[in-house]
Parts: C-alpha cells; structure tokens; sequence
C-alpha cells in the first residue's frame, strides 16, 4: 500500500529501532495501516524512516517476534494483529525479575477482574454465560485434582473478562495469562488439603455465576471482593498447616 503520512526525516542515530516500530505504531493508530496491509518495499522505507537497510531489517525482525509483522520472501512484511500470547512472554520476562512476581500479578489480576465483572453484568451475552457455567462444572469435576482444577479455575476466571467485552482488559489479562495460570496451580496445591476449600470453591464460584446471570453489578463485585479475601485466608492457613508439619511453606 502507499503510505499517506509524510514522517519528518530525523538523522540516523542509536534510536533508530526505537524508530521503526513509533512509524508502525502511529500509522495503526491513525488507520492508514491495518493488519494485512504491506509494508513499502525495504529500499522505500528504509529512505522513508532515514534508516539504514540492515537496520530496518534488524527492527522488522523483531517486530516479527511479537507478532505485529509477518515476514514473507518474495512478498515483502505483512501487518499482524500481535497474539497476547507473544506479549505474555514479554510480561513473563520482564516481571521474572521482581522479588514479588506472585503478589504483583495478583494485584493486578484483581484490578482487572473487578472491572470485567462489573461490565460483564451489562454487556455478557448466553454464550458467555454458557462458557462460564462450563467452566464451572470443570471446576465441580475436577475438585480433587489441583492440576486440572488450577486450570478450571482459571478459565473460570477467564471467562468473566471475556464476557466484559472490553478488547483492552481482554488483551491485558491474556498478556499475564501464563504467569497467572502459574499462580492458580500453585495455589492449588497448596489450599486442596485444607478443610473447607471444596466446598468454598464450588459454592462460590457457582454464587458468581448466579450474581453475573442476575446482571447484579454490585453483589458480582462484592462476591469477587469475598472470593480473593477467603482465598487468601485458606492460603494462609494452608501455609500453617504446612509449618506446623515442617515443610516450611510460605505464602
């Protein structure tokens, strides 16, 4: 495609990288690229952006790695819509570093989760109640099993934002996915031993369920509210448990 947008050509610099992927940025931004549209040849734009060729290359490559370009010999480079998964990886590493992974993607789990119940009451649709009802008969299934019954869990979870219908919490939350689901299986393990947790995990989830499908925005919230304040109370007696026994568990 022709690219409409005149950039104002800066000298080359260390920044160039930086460069290419602004140029991408702003020009989906503006609607004059869309995923599937093709790039200028490189010789165009590399004069384009005032880079140099194995530069732009270097950029586009990757580019390419998270998804935002596909590139095709004989073709030329293809905008993507970038896959979550792609930018889960990026999250993974960046925050991999933290001494805290654990209780930072929880605080943002939560921020994000009170949010998407609350305008799932508004907006979910039946399929979306029939996913979440789904997950919960997972969850009902697989109780006694803390692998399967993370993962239940979790898209149990998932479920909820998906009926937000809001592609930016969507997006953020499948961008934390991995760690997330991490998080839910450890968890699990550590909680299925403890009295009580069965029958919370389904009489809740389940109280949920029921509070989304009443489009009752404020009792979903304080029931979401309960659900994290009585998960971490059976962590933190689970971790006691373990204590006590000598294993030295730790929340």
């Amino acid at each position: 495609m022709t690219v409409k947008k005149t950039i104002r050509r800066e000298p080359q610099e260390a920044g160039a990288h930086n460069r290419v992927a602004a140029f991408l940025r702003d020009q989906l931004l503006s609607g004059e690229l869309k995923a599937g549209d093709c790039l200028l040849p490189e010789r165009e734009l590399a004069a384009h952006l005032n880079v140099s060729r194995p530069v732009l290359r270097e950029a586009l490559r990757a580019l390419s790695m998270i998804g935002a370009v596909e590139i095709r010999h004989g073709v030329g480079t293809i905008v993507r819509r970038p896959d979550a998964t792609a930018l889960g990886d990026v999250f993974s590493f960046m925050l991999a570093h933290g001494s805290n992974v654990t209780g930072d993607i929880m605080e943002a789990r939560k921020a994000i989760e009170h949010h998407a119940v609350r305008i799932a009451c508004q907006r979910a649709t039946e399929q979306d109640f029939a996913n979440i009802a789904s997950a919960l008969g997972r969850i009902v299934q697989t109780i006694d099993n803390p692998e399967l019954g993370g993962l239940a869990d979790f898209q149990f979870h998932e479920a909820i934002v998906a009926a937000s219908h809001s592609p930016t919490l969507v997006t953020i939350y499948a961008s934390i996915s991995q760690l997330m689901m991490r998080s839910h299986l450890e968890r699990r393990e550590k909680i299925i031993r403890v009295d009580g947790i069965e029958e919370f995990l389904i009489d809740h989830h389940r109280l949920i369920l029921e509070a989304l499908a009443a489009r009752d925005r404020v009792r979903a919230d304080d029931l979401l509210h309960q659900h994290f304040e009585i998960g971490a109370d059976f962590r933190r007696r689970a971790s006691l448990h373990d204590i006590s026994k000598g294993t030295g568990v730790s929340t």
